[in-house]
């Protein structure tokens, strides 16, 4: 049997810039990290003593005879992408709700393929994990999302991902004294705000509506640029939250759907 942890993400600035359509012609730049809350999956070869071929345990107790009966768009679409044979028992579990915009669905994806390749005996790396991920949830699965997320699941930690126009990343890990994290610590929280959405239906939005945003969009990069060089030189806090209000105010251009007068 295999458990992987895979942590959530919070995502502080550079939101947009990491969908291909704009970073494949102008770059991305995105800051954020992985959180203390995981998703944590479960996964075991299933004895074929069964009158079904898998098991697969998440909201819903799903008992199949073959791949293309298995209802959970994640799971199929990863059996697909590893070709899946054996019979196998999956259960998925979460620190977090779904839906509540820490990416979890991602981190989901970025768990159950770790898992499974442990499973049958192959270990993969980080870039796999993250390359794998993106590939499944943008070509596969046909999601309307970015590639940041899949990123943060796949490398934890508290980092800037750069996008190149070849469709490559690459991830630095930002340079942290302990006061900086402590300054960061204790003037931010978290808020839940009860509200669960579907990020493919405002991601779809800001996809639609990209050629009219390029010009916010290279603002953001910007933001994100200046933010970078905030927390690698003299420090400030005060600059960080301004920074990011005017990031904030620049991500509720992107998309009517951002926000919500609940939230504002």
């Amino acid at each position: 049997m295999i458990i992987s942890k895979t942590p959530f993400r919070i995502s502080l600035i550079g939101g947009g810039t990491d969908f291909p359509s704009y970073y494949n012609h102008n770059d991305g730049l995105v800051i954020g990290g992985t959180i203390n809350k995981y998703c944590y999956v479960t996964a075991r070869f299933l004895p074929n003593v069964f009158n079904y071929k898998h098991r697969i345990v998440w909201s819903k107790n799903e008992v199949v005879k073959n791949n293309k009966q298995i209802i959970h768009p994640t799971v199929k679409a990863v059996f697909d992408y590893l070709k899946i044979s054996k019979g196998l028992e999956i259960h998925y579990q979460g620190d977090l709700q779904k839906n509540s915009g820490l990416g979890t669905s991602s981190s989901f994806c970025v768990g159950l393929i770790n898992a499974l390749k442990n499973l049958h005996g192959n270990k993969v790396n980080k870039h796999y994990l993250a390359k794998s991920s993106i590939k499944i949830e943008q070509d596969i699965m046909n999601e309307n999302c970015g590639s940041q997320d899949q990123i943060w699941a796949a490398y934890g930690g508290f980092n800037v991902i750069k996008f190149n126009k070849k469709g490559n990343f690459e991830v630095n890990r930002i340079k942290k004294s302990k006061k900086m994290i402590r300054s960061l610590d204790q003037n931010m929280f978290l808020i839940y705000t009860g509200i669960n959405r579907f990020s493919d239906n405002i991601e779809k939005d800001k996809i639609k509506n990209l050629d009219k945003n390029l010009n916010n969009l290279d603002k953001i990069k910007n933001i994100a640029n200046h933010f970078v060089e905030n927390i690698n030189n003299n420090f400030s806090i005060d600059l960080c939250a301004s920074l990011m209000n005017d990031y904030w105010d620049i991500k509720k251009k992107l998309s009517k759907k951002v926000t919500n007068p609940f939230i504002n």
